[in-house]
């Protein structure tokens, strides 16, 4: 008996070490493929393969994002605020959008199709408009922000207030619950995971949004500096600038699957074997 029992805690042992090797190599993939590729480019770049005018190497890119630090913060701060401002708005009025065509079908029917159209149309396309209309403050890269921030956040919540199975909701009626007590008990609940899908996409879009707003026009912005830096054919910080838009999206999205995992900590514990 000794024997076997020996036996089943080494088994249950190398499983654990298996779970535990296979853990660590999964968080480590993406990681190791960037500092591959990011090796594979500098090398390209340091052999001749590709001219520097055409591609920068990434230790120039480090070195134009390190000198350039301190403006490129500042205008950082700016195209933030703009994508907070604009973010904020977006899932005020997606939310409220959502919540009203999930309460009346005859607005459901008139309003969803033209949620839909909003976005066959480029963002390129209307950001001259709302420049021509509000000028070159901060409010037309809100609006437009907004524009690209509303549409994730409303057909998500929309559908997941929608998936709530009809029983649950017959059952809460059985029970003389109210229509808001319906909603914050059975259909806000079911509808998290979609919500918090569609405002991660949101969130990407307002850094973007942003940026292609302030090209058309502004006084301060990421989108202000990557026009003049191209201007200037400095293409070492117009990758940094790049960079560092990417970095600022992912810091977004970060956030966003933090609060997520703070509003929702039974997805956590399901998840755990």
């Amino acid at each position: 008996m000794n024997k076997v029992h020996v036996a089943d805690d080494a088994h249950l042992e190398c499983k654990a070490g298996s779970r535990a090797r296979s853990a660590v190599l999964t968080k480590l993939v993406a990681p190791l493929t960037i500092v591959a590729l990011l090796g594979l480019w500098q090398l390209a770049c340091s052999t001749g393969l590709v001219p520097p005018f055409m591609l920068p190497s990434p230790v120039r890119v480090v070195q134009a994002l390190v000198g350039d630090w301190p403006l490129l913060a500042g205008h950082a701060a700016t195209s933030l605020a703009e994508a907070g401002m604009g973010l904020a708005a977006g899932v005020a009025l997606g939310f409220v959008a959502a919540l009203a065509m999930d309460r009346f079908d005859l607005l459901y029917r008139a309003f969803y199709p033209i949620v839909v159209l909003t976005q066959t149309i480029p963002t390129v396309a209307i950001a001259p408009l709302l420049v021509l209309w509000f000028g070159y403050g901060m409010l037309p890269k809100v609006v437009l922000i907004v524009v690209a921030t509303f549409f994730p956040i409303t057909v998500g919540l929309l559908e997941g207030l929608r998936s709530v199975d009809p029983d649950e909701i017959d059952l809460m009626r059985a029970m003389g619950a109210s229509r808001l007590q319906i909603l914050h008990h059975v259909k806000l609940p079911a509808a998290l995971p979609q919500l918090f899908s569609g405002l991660k996409i949101s969130a990407a879009y307002a850094i973007v949004g942003a940026v292609i707003a302030e090209w058309l026009g502004g006084f301060s912005g990421l989108g202000v500096y990557m026009t003049r830096v191209r201007k200037a054919y400095s293409f070492d910080k117009m990758f940094a600038v790049i960079f560092l838009i990417s970095g600022l999206s992912l810091a977004l999205m970060w956030v966003v699957d933090a609060l997520r995992r703070a509003l929702m900590p039974w997805e956590r514990q399901s998840r755990e074997p």
